[in-house]
């Protein structure tokens, strides 16, 4: 359901930087404030806090929270509404490996949000596509992420806007980095971290899970494509250790991880010399999970344990996942992006920073808020027609500066800084 049109006239709005020229190139006719329909797909806790927000700044006349479990569902729709004070959040049960069903319940709404796991969303993709209706996702996957981009010309034929990777990391990160480059002439390499740490660890773990942990294992395994004096290379897990000091958090381990980037290195490829992310943990957290990597916890085919097949990644599930879990979980995020280039026809640093806490009014973590709130403000923007039409790279389709306001208004405190370097 497409509520404005789009023409292809306003080159800084696509590019986000005045020395970028990329398909995304685009401006909003007539977008104004309207009652929209969204439906959340999975309601975990960073899609209940999207609700949340759809309710507060998305001009939300209607949300569907749907899930495999009905009472699941309707316990994130009574919170979201307690919190609002309104109706505006209703429940519904939807399996969504039911392709007629999904497909049915897709229909008239204006943007779809999925929060399951990233293996279901290229299917779900090719379904929002195919009755009319738009769709962003908290990813997770970079392969399947360049997959649905490679439906561009479907969703084009469609007229919707398709948006996967959104969330914290790769979402917000890749959107303030956009951001920090647009505060420079000339963009030459840029530098992310990351994380969502507790803002009191405890050892000897340090750390808190505040999302899925299939996600968390999802991010150590493997590697991640990054882009290195202007070629894309391939950096392992686990490699690249340095120390960051964050204020007020103090110095903190950063390292190299699966997926943090997303498409973004191949966007900019040929046009930035460097593009890269490493995540943030407290001191001590490298040698653990590297040595947990090293052991193969992290594996996913099986190995025989008293002549039964057990799938190591599952035991490290099932015996890290009480250590670092808790009630209420007091955390921090922070995401750092630093853009070095040309401004002014000096080298300079741009450096744009969101550091965000557990809230206590509404409950809802940090990770939530800088998760859930990156995939409902996408989807808000989607919705009025601010994004392009077909399937766009998040670093593309999303303008810096457009998020930034949004984000800002809602209370994420964004800071930054250009100065020589």
């Amino acid at each position: 359901m497409v509520r404005n049109a789009i023409t292809l006239t306003d080159r800084r709005l696509a590019t986000n930087g005045p020395n970028f020229c990329y398909p995304a190139q685009f401006s909003f006719d007539g977008a104004k404030s309207m009652p929209y329909s969204y439906i959340v797909l999975g309601t975990g806790r960073q899609t209940t806090a999207s609700a949340y927000d759809l309710a507060m700044f998305g001009d939300a006349g209607k949300i569907t929270l749907a899930d495999a479990d009905l009472a699941h569902a309707q316990s994130a729709a009574d919170r979201v509404n307690r919190l609002l004070g309104r109706p505006v959040a209703q429940a519904l049960a939807l399996d969504v490996c039911d392709e007629t069903a999904v497909r049915r319940i897709l229909r008239g709404h204006d943007v779809v949000l999925s929060g399951v796991p990233y293996f279901l969303n290229l299917a779900l993709t090719k379904i929002a596509i195919s009755v009319g209706v738009s769709f962003c996702d908290l990813g997770g996957n970079t392969d399947i992420v360049r997959q649905q981009h490679a439906l561009d010309a479907q969703a084009k034929r469609g007229g919707v806007r398709i948006v996967p990777d959104c969330g914290m990391g790769p979402g917000m990160g890749n959107t303030l980095a956009v951001y920090a480059m647009s505060l420079l002439d000339q963009p030459e390499h840029v530098y992310l971290f990351d994380g969502g740490i507790p803002r009191h660890p405890q050892l000897p773990w340090n750390y808190l899970l505040s999302f899925n942990i299939e996600g968390l294992t999802n991010e150590y395994y493997g590697g991640v494509t990054l882009l290195r004096g202007g070629q894309l290379v391939q950096a392992p897990c686990f490699t690249e250790l340095e120390m960051v000091d964050v204020p007020p958090i103090g110095m903190l381990e950063a390292f190299i991880v699966a997926g943090g980037v997303s498409t973004a290195p191949w966007t900019f490829h040929g046009k930035l010399k460097t593009y890269q992310l490493k995540i943030l943990r407290y001191p001590g957290t490298f040698a653990q999970l590297k040595a947990f990597s090293d052991l193969g916890l992290y594996e996913l085919d099986p190995v025989e344990v008293d002549g039964e097949p057990v799938i190591p990644r599952h035991v490290f599930h099932a015996l890290y996942e009480p250590k670092v879990s808790a009630a209420v979980v007091d955390d921090v995020c922070i995401i750092r992006a630093h853009a070095v280039g040309i401004k002014n026809g000096r080298e300079t640093n741009a450096v744009v920073e969101v550091i965000d806490y557990y809230d206590q009014a509404t409950g809802f973590t940090s990770m939530q808020r800088t998760t859930g709130w990156h995939l409902s403000i996408v989807a808000s923007l989607m919705a009025q027609g601010r994004t392009p039409v077909g399937s766009v790279p998040l670093e593309l389709a999303v303008p810096g500066d457009a998020f930034v306001r949004e984000a800002r208004r809602r209370g994420l405190a964004i800071t930054e800084r250009v100065s020589p370097a």
